[in-house]
């Protein structure tokens, strides 16, 4: 099974299924002298990891990762990280009923083709979103490589649930509220309201669907390369990864299609004697090259497929419809554990462009 790898000088590849033994990445490419250990990465999985509150699964996943090469004495060796996470709460059980029975909504029928039943369907199996875990994994680090050389942060917030979305810009003392609440919208009055629709859409056995809004700042200008390794194109395909997302734009985004090009020109000027823009609207991004504004990117999550609002589909056993209710333990909404999963693939893109452009050396 192809595509399990991304990025140039800074490689992830990500391994395991939904109901596997484990899940885990390969970090190759992260320059030697970065100080790295557990918690590190630690402390982002545990923000990602299910079973925290009442409005996500509730499988039990400690999500506990293990270092097992290219980490010495706490640094960085130059060598492929390899990291692991071993599954202690799959129960294959729940997709029994379901082998021949095609859920609506997810990949169930084109992975039988492609693989020719060789694949494995429990939970997902690898098109899981259980596999963002690797993605944080390698995330986890290269957001580290970002602050220590560069003074790159990231932070990624839920800005819409179902049509409650939060009508107030992310500020710097708002950063520090995204993790304060189970839906991690830094807006307390939004977040109450966002986690009353997710309540409201599991107890009629349906789900919803979100938009996650992603600030980068600190990026210094010229990082990225023209036409097909532009920070757009790069970062679209890293964030298209992540099951269920359905589609991304950076700045203005589709709402800029309505404005007159002196509406949505970024206007220079100096400041402090550094040139930055008036306005935002091209997302600190032009010609693919960031432009030293803030990378601004949103991401569209659609409603998550497993629910247990009965459904029709067939049978392929059979050949004749059926009624599908899916039981077990599911997210009625993918979009409040997102957020530590975008940081760690734009921090991934990021750190991968930044190295391809010579702004990190390989011995820091």
């Amino acid at each position: 099974m192809s595509g399990s790898s991304i990025g140039k000088r800074l490689v992830l590849t990500s391994f395991g299924e939904s109901h596997g033994r484990c899940v885990g990445a390969v970090l190759d490419g992260c320059p030697a002298g970065l100080a790295i250990d557990e918690k590190d990465i630690q402390k982002m999985l545990d923000l990602r990891k299910p079973g925290q509150s009442s409005i996500t699964t509730q499988r039990k996943e400690g999500d506990k990762v293990e270092i097992l090469s290219g980490v010495f004495r706490g640094f960085t060796t130059g060598a492929p990280i390899s990291m692991i996470i071993w599954n202690k709460d799959q129960d294959p059980r729940a997709y029994d009923s379901l082998k021949t029975k095609l859920r609506p909504g997810h990949s169930d029928y084109p992975a039988m083709i492609k693989y020719k039943k060789f694949n494995d369907y429990r939970g997902g199996g690898r098109f899981s979103g259980r596999l963002t875990a690797t993605f944080v994994m390698g995330g986890a680090i290269a957001r580290k490589l970002l602050k220590e050389s560069l003074g790159v942060e990231t932070y990624s917030y839920t800005l819409q649930i179902g049509k409650i979305r939060m009508n107030k810009s992310l500020t710097s003392k708002m950063t520090k509220s995204i993790y304060s609440n189970e839906v991690r919208c830094p807006d307390k009055t939004y977040a109450k309201k966002m986690r009353g629709a997710i309540i409201n859409a599991r107890k009629k056995g349906d789900s919803l669907g979100g938009i996650i809004e992603s600030i980068t700042t600190n990026l210094p200008t010229g990082i990225g390369e023209p036409i097909f390794s532009s920070i757009e194109s790069d970062m679209s395909k890293a964030i298209f990864s992540i099951p269920s997302v359905k589609g991304i734009e950076f700045g203005s985004g589709f709402q800029g299609t309505s404005n007159f090009g002196s509406e949505n020109n970024d206007l220079y000027q100096y400041k402090k004697g550094k040139i930055v823009t008036k306005t935002n609207n091209a997302g600190g991004i032009l010609g693919g090259i960031s432009t030293g504004m803030p990378i601004v990117m949103r991401v569209a999550f659609k409603p998550v497929s497993s629910i247990a609002k009965k459904q029709t589909t067939i049978d392929i056993k059979t050949k004749k419809p059926t009624i599908l209710s899916i039981k077990g333990r599911h997210d009625p909404c993918v979009v409040p554990r997102a957020p530590p999963v975008v940081d760690s693939l734009v921090s991934l893109t990021l750190a991968d462009l930044a190295l391809q452009g010579g702004f990190i050396k390989s011995v820091l």
